[in-house]
């Protein structure tokens, strides 16, 4: 089994790409077990965000690394919080919380009506085969759904629970976690990558 570091200290992150990928003969491990620090996310896209990460572990453990940057991009808010979507609330509070975020994201929405609050989760996934890799494989996946009113479901982390799709009637956090991975823009960018490594490793 091949052993690749996945570059966050996200455990909502590490544990949906471990799900993910655990039918792919990958093991991912953490980047906490190298002790390998957080590194300042200074890009202002989540392509060059995730490929800061992915070098940093890779460089770090010596490991292939995966790197995640993912965001929620809502249309009334000009596209915000995107690539801040993880310290969107970093204005009130300093290490905002899952709740210091969506709270300030449902306040900013108050007053937009229904057909105004749509939204789209992205996720950019990155692996480098080591630090210095210069065509690292870059996927790409969007989930489109709407910002809700009020938080409903307790699955998932983040924005899940005002994530709603219209489709469905419930939010992300409300889905079985089957059907999440397999809609979400982290499921979709992971099959993107899957597809692309087994190219790679045949």
């Amino acid at each position: 089994m091949s052993k690749i570091v996945l570059a966050t200290g996200n455990q909502g992150k590490v544990k949906e790409l471990a799900n993910l990928l655990a039918t792919h003969q990958l093991e991912i491990v953490p980047q906490s077990d190298f002790n390998v620090s957080d590194v300042a996310e200074t890009g202002t896209t989540f392509v060059e965000n995730a490929i800061i990460k992915a070098r940093h572990a890779a460089k770090i453990t010596g490991l292939p690394a995966i790197a995640d940057d993912s965001g929620l991009e809502v249309d009334a808010l000009n596209g915000a919080p995107g690539v801040y979507s993880a310290r969107y609330a970093s204005d009130i509070t300093e290490n905002p919380s899952d709740d210091d975020n969506t709270n300030k994201l449902l306040h900013a929405l108050k007053d937009v009506p229904e057909e105004q609050r749509s939204a789209r989760f992205h996720c950019v996934l990155v692996y480098m085969l080591h630090e210095n890799d210069p065509t690292p494989i870059i996927c790409h996946g969007v989930w489109q759904g709407s910002i809700s009113h009020s938080k409903q479901g307790d699955q998932g982390f983040g924005y899940d629970p005002v994530f709603w799709q219209n489709d469905l009637q419930l939010s992300s956090a409300q889905l079985p976690r089957d059907l999440k991975n397999k809609l979400s823009h982290r499921g979709q960018a992971l099959a993107k990558l899957v597809k692309k490594l087994t190219k790679v490793s045949s």
